[in-house]
Formats: C-alpha cells, structure tokens, sequence
C-alpha cells in the first residue's frame, strides 16, 4: 500500500511534521469550548469554516516549506487519485463536527502522499497531546513507542466501525452504512458508528479496534490513517479486498485475522 522513504532524510522531515502539526493542535485546542456552538446550520457551519481557517493559518506555510516543491491538496473533502507527485493531505480539523459540539473527539492531521500514496503521516491529539506518527516502509508509532494491530482471528470477538465520511451523501450510501452496520452487528461483536474515520483508524492501529470500513472515498480521511494501520501491521484494501488506491471508492482497514471475514460480510454491499 505504501512505497518505502528515504531513511535519515525523512525521519527529519517527520519530525519537521510533528512540530507543525503540535502547533497547529494548540490554535485548535485554544478554540476548543466544552459546549456546543452554532444554533443554525449557518452557525454550525461558520464555525467549522473558522476553525479550518485558524489552523490553516498556522500549519499550510510550514509544511510546504518543510517539503519544498510539494503541492497541497485545496479540497479536505474530495475524493480520488491526485496528480503525480509529493501532496500534502491535511484535515485541520478533523472531527470538526465533533469540535464544535464540545465533544472531545477531534485532532489534526497532516499526510504526505507520494504518487498517490501516503508515505508520511501524523496525527495529534491536542486534548491528550498523544502523536500517532508513520513512515512508509517504517513502521507506526504512538509517543515514540510501536504500534501494532490485533491479534484476532474471529470476526464474532471484534471491535468493528464505520462512519459517515461527510455531509450530503447519496441515499445509496446512507443505506449501505445502515446495511453494513447490520451486517456486522450479526457476524462481529460489537459495531461503533462515529466520526471522524481517522480517530477510529488509531484504534485500528493500536490494536484497540479491529477493523473500520467506509463507503467513500474522501481522502483526508482515510491517508492517514491506511498509513498508520499499514505500518502497524493491518491490511488496507478496498471492501473486495484489492489493495486499497485512492482510486477506490470504498475503504477496509482490519487486522490480518480478520480481514478475510469482514471482507466477506462487506463485499456484497460495495
């Protein structure tokens, strides 16, 4: 899934990342409110706008300074290959739904994507101050320490996910969320449905979940963590099981033992 970077070179400009990404994680945090904002839609909205905008102005310039001759990747909520060369993929807030709401569920991230695949990523947590860091070919880490997927080989033991990847879906996709939820409420264990993806895809690569699927293919919410679960260890493909692209409109990420399973389940909803 992932093309191996240079050793040396890249450990630094990861480290270049994580303290953008931190200083971006503060403006968010700084924002933050243990009650929910907005009435409206319109005020719900311009408060996700604005939190986007504040952290934008903190966190763009460095990371193209940081990787000159990258571009940066406008859109946090389209989907699709991009063009050939270094991209940034960046969710400034990702959970901003969740942020405006004074819900603790959110974090910042920020994926380098390298002829269509992500070979950089991290994602902090500003509440907990936790990084989830990888390097393609590398491995993925939580605060400097490994991380690996679950040991699992039954899907009726897992922990599984999924959520809505944004706002205005078709009513085809809500209906195979709805589907899938059922489907796996009666083939896994227990089924969480939240958002944002990338905060269900630590779990994945930390061994706390055990799979996570999405019926689209909004990309900065997915790079970052199919990186992370990747290096940790997990599979990443599309529900069918062919390696996951950005070309892909669907998305499974889940430990090794269960991957088979879940695929199964999921495939006849794609």
């Amino acid at each position: 899934m992932s093309a191996a970077m240079t050793p040396g070179v890249d450990e630094v400009l990861l480290s270049r990342v994580v303290a953008a990404v931190t200083v971006a994680g503060a403006t968010l945090r700084d924002r933050s409110t243990r009650h929910a904002r907005g009435v409206s839609l319109r005020e719900v909205v311009d408060e996700i706008h604005a939190n986007d905008a504040a952290v934008l102005d903190v966190l763009k310039a460095p990371l193209l300074e940081a990787r000159p001759g990258s571009g940066w990747a406008e859109d946090e909520l389209a989907g699709g290959p991009l063009p050939d060369g270094e991209w940034w993929v960046v969710d400034p807030a990702e959970g901003n739904i969740n942020h405006v709401h004074g819900m603790p569920d959110w974090a910042v991230t920020a994926t380098l994507v390298r002829d269509n695949r992500p070979v950089l990523t991290v994602v902090h947590l500003p509440l907990s101050g936790d990084t989830y860091t990888a390097l393609a070919g590398a491995g993925a880490e939580l605060n400097g320490a490994p991380l690996r997927v679950s040991a699992k080989t039954d899907l009726a033991a897992s922990l599984v996910g999924t959520g809505q990847a944004r706002p205005g879906e078709d009513e085809t996709t809500f209906r195979r969320i709805g589907e899938s939820v059922t489907a796996m409420l009666i083939n896994g264990l227990v089924v969480r449905v939240s958002v944002p993806a990338t905060l269900q895809l630590i779990h994945v690569a930390a061994g706390r979940m055990d799979a996570f699927w999405q019926f689209s293919d909004v990309r900065s919410g997915l790079v970052a963590g199919a990186l992370l679960v990747s290096e940790a260890g997990g599979t990443v493909t599309d529900l069918h099981g062919a390696p996951w692209t950005l070309a892909h409109r669907d998305f499974l990420a889940a430990a090794p033992g269960i991957h088979p399973a879940a695929s199964r389940v999921l495939a006849a909803l794609a």
